[in-house]
């Protein structure tokens, strides 16, 4: 439900609106050096109202430190982070409560919980709750130095050219999605499973819980349905299993093979849009027209790419784990 991993595993807790937001990492090796300024740089590129585009809710999200950590290390324990929720403005969810807004989780939520759930700014839906997900992917990132993790938005609304992407959203007063690409290099041959615990599967697992994913494909993905065998074949060109083209993305059997691991998402446009719209208001059980208030991304794939990072980062550190390649104290 809301843990993830086997051996490095997380569990996600809190709500958009709620006192807090966090996450506790079970499993994390004792010894290794941590502190708030370790998990800097990724928060802040996480955050909103950085780039155009963004949200402009703002919160500090200094990381708070609850427990295993020692002496500015781990102690084998799990480690639980804490992020305050500082700047909300409720209001805005209380006024459109009766009306659940078209794309958002608001009309399952309502019949799956009951009328119980937190429902200002998506509740526990909301991707405020992937701050303490980059946490723990900082983490595990500083845990596999060998191992680079990189994400990037190469599309936006159909476009290469990122800014014309964006201002086309501008331009109609609406939202657009975007492609997301990831790039991980260093990785030992030998990582995953076949079947149910591939490489392939753990990572769709879990970038298909960051919200706004709708589609993730590898190396040449979907493209390669329209190729001929010999094309897609990557030739193995000496012993360390370097291949002669990379359509596999760097899995072939579920299992890593050496080659650099490629794949990529489509986000979404962002489902709060300020164009106007129509929905049922469940206490009229009419449909309505209405325009969403708040604050929101115009792009939400615009902060993706480090969240992508460290689902990545997560789902690697736990299979290390498995193949016994980080040890059980860090030196």
């Amino acid at each position: 439900m809301n843990s993830f991993g086997r051996i490095f595993k997380v569990s996600i807790f809190g709500e958009s609106h709620g006192e807090c937001v966090g996450i506790t990492i079970d499993g994390c090796p004792a010894g290794l050096s941590l502190s708030p300024e370790d998990l800097a740089a990724d928060l802040e590129r996480r955050k909103g109202g950085k780039h155009k585009g963004t949200t402009p809710r703002q919160e500090e999200d200094f990381p708070i430190f609850k427990s295993g950590i020692f002496n500015g290390k781990t102690t084998g324990f799990p480690i639980t982070i804490l992020f305050e929720n500082k700047n909300t403005r409720s209001e805005d969810y209380d006024k459109q409560r009766s009306i659940p807004r078209p794309g958002h989780a608001d009309w399952v939520a309502h019949q799956k919980f009951g009328g119980n759930e937190d429902y200002r700014g998506g509740g526990h839906f909301s991707a405020r709750l992937t701050a303490g997900i980059v946490a723990a992917g900082a983490i595990a990132k500083k845990l596999m130095k060998e191992i680079n993790i990189h994400a990037e938005v190469t599309e936006i609304g159909g476009e290469k050219d990122l800014e014309k992407g964006l201002q086309k959203a501008i331009d109609a007063k609406d939202s657009v999605g975007g492609i997301v690409e990831c790039h991980v290099n260093g990785l030992p041959v030998g990582l995953g499973e076949p079947w149910f615990d591939s490489i392939e599967s753990a990572l769709a697992h879990i970038v298909f819980a960051i919200p706004a994913v709708r589609g993730v494909e590898f190396g040449t993905g979907f493209a390669a349905a329209r190729m001929f065998g010999s094309q897609h074949n990557d030739a193995i060109l000496e012993m360390g299993g370097k291949t002669k083209s990379n359509h596999a993305g760097g899995v072939v059997g579920g299992i890593t093979n050496g080659n650099e691991l490629v794949f990529r998402l489509a986000i979404k446009p962002t489902s709060s849009t300020p164009k106007e719209q129509e929905s049922l208001n469940w206490d009229t059980e009419q449909v309505e027209k209405f325009s969403i208030k708040g604050r929101h991304d115009l792009c939400v794939a615009l902060r993706a790419p480090v969240i992508v990072e460290a689902v990545t980062a997560l789902v690697l550190a736990d299979f290390m784990m498995q193949e016994q390649k980080i040890p059980r104290v860090v030196s």
